[in-house]
């Protein structure tokens, strides 16, 4: 069991390599947007990201979970090529139908802002994205379905560092605003598009498989619905707060969260991309439920203690990144939008048994509900703690979306989970977190060693408190031996 889980924390590591990258690159550009946009710039920025998001997640009809799905189903070549070439021009045309019909009812939509000839070019260039990245969304999941993950890290790396190189010539260089954010974003997308193109092409077999096009609707139709809500789940509450605040509340709200998001960007995607691929794989066969169960225990430990290191240090990355103290206040969101991300990870693996049994619309019960529960709160919490109320209404959110899915993933596929200790993790790191605000504001250097010492504690205090198995011990002490030998 423990070679398996290996094998999927290794591709973990190597699909981190392009989120990582991504993240590294957003911090990179942290000083040029703070210098060249105002914050309600910035606002503007994310709430246009936001909406990619979403039109994306809606448009891809969760064919990639479908692929995916059916890929591990099929037992020829002949049927994979099939079944990736009957998805492929089904999202083909739907894009195609999408960018026709959004560049005509653009004008009309960006009539309803402030300066309309402005966003009708920043809503037109979204558009294309969106096309470029649906459509890139899909050739991905061909690597991943294939386990290439050095190829799909490879790929991700190039066109994130095209896109920072586009970025900044074109904001910095050329002064084009945030105009030139999207003409990078479109030049990256094109150029993945020209590295998948191998791929994309060895993988066609003219063969539309009417019967599996109805299947693969019938699996990921659920999971459009799914999609939305969690992309309203995860960033509706930039909407909310630019209807009940303004756009400099959302600018700051987004940069928290940016931040915060290092955790997601580090272990959540990577991880989902490595381990839903294998968990198809093990189905059925021995040892798998506690597989399953020993993945969310470990994915909770990196989330609280990655994201323990994120949460004390927030401050510290905001005022050093951000080149207006204007943008300062943002760090106030990083801990509770860190807390938030803790519960949203869990996810990954306490629906699986949704997936397994192909119970896709019970993942969208689970989505909507926490979505529309999100909603409501922020339009209590918001009037009265603004950005701060909008993240406690995103941990709340995401606590329930867990609760719930733990309950029908169990009705379907019930698996053993250690929730004793998912429980001290959490505790630990709570605790840990709150010494560590004793320190700040203290000499750098103090404060910096304190927070580095409570850090470490992390682990050390789960070992006391007899959270790892004997076995784990013993692999840990020789993973500790080996590296002190090679040193």
């Amino acid at each position: 069991m423990l070679e398996k889980v290996k094998k999927a924390l290794k591709h973990t590591a190597i699909y981190s390599l392009g989120n990582v990258a991504s993240k590294l690159i957003g911090i990179v550009l942290l000083p040029i947007y703070t210098k060249y946009f105002t914050v309600a710039d910035y606002g503007v920025l994310g709430i246009l990201e936001v909406t990619i998001a979403l039109f994306t997640q809606v448009l891809l009809l969760g064919q990639p979970a479908s692929y995916l799905r059916y890929f591990n189903s099929q037992k020829s070549k002949r049927q994979r090529k099939s079944t990736f070439f009957t998805i492929f021009i089904f999202l083909l045309a739907m894009t195609s139908v999408f960018l026709l019909f959004s560049n005509l009812l653009i004008p009309k939509a960006a009539s309803l802002f402030e300066h309309p000839a402005e966003f009708e070019i920043y809503f037109k260039l979204c558009s294309y994205v969106i096309f470029f990245r649906v459509m890139n969304n899909l050739s991905m999941s061909v690597l991943r379905a294939k386990e290439k993950s050095s190829f799909y890290a490879f790929s991700s790396v190039v066109k994130i560092l095209s896109t920072l190189s586009f970025t900044i010539y074109f904001v910095v260089f050329a002064q084009l605003g945030i105009k030139g954010i999207f003409y990078a974003y479109i030049i990256g997308e094109i150029l993945l598009i020209i590295i998948l193109l191998p791929t994309i092409l060895g993988e066609l077999s003219p063969t539309f498989d009417k019967k599996l096009f109805y299947a693969s609707l019938a699996f990921g139709f659920p999971i459009i619905f799914s999609a939305l809500a969690s992309m309203l789940l995860n960033v509706g509450d930039r909407y909310i707060l630019k209807l009940l605040v303004n756009y400099k509340e959302v600018g700051l709200y987004d940069l928290g969260y940016r931040i915060a998001n290092l955790v997601n960007v580090f272990l959540i995607q990577p991880f989902l991309l490595g381990f839903l691929p294998q968990a198809y794989q093990i189905y059925g066969k021995e040892g798998d439920k506690r597989y399953y169960s020993k993945m969310l225990t470990y994915v909770v430990f990196g989330l609280c203690w990655v994201g323990l290191a994120v949460a004390i240090s927030g401050k510290f990355i905001i005022e050093t990144f951000a080149a207006k103290p204007e943008f300062y206040p943002a760090y106030q969101v990083i801990p509770i939008i860190v807390f938030a991300n803790v519960f949203n990870g869990a996810k990954t693996v306490l629906n699986i048994g949704m997936f397994l049994k192909e119970k896709t619309r019970y993942v969208a019960y689970a989505t909507i509900l926490a979505a529309l529960v999100n909603i409501g709160l922020n339009f209590v919490l918001i009037p009265h703690f603004g950005m701060k109320g909008a993240a406690v209404a995103t941990v709340i959110a995401f606590l329930l979306f867990d609760l719930v899915s733990y309950y029908f993933s169990n009705r379907f596929y019930p698996i053993p989970y250690e929730i004793s200790k998912i429980l001290k993790m959490i505790i630990v790191a709570l605790v840990l977190f709150g010494i560590s605000q004793i320190a700040t504001g203290l000499p750098a250097g103090g404060e910096i060693m304190i927070k580095t010492g409570l850090w470490f504690m992390f682990p050390i205090l789960l070992y006391f408190w007899r959270f790892f198995e004997p076995v784990e011990i013993e692999r840990l002490k020789e993973f500790a031996q080996k590296i002190l030998h090679q040193g």
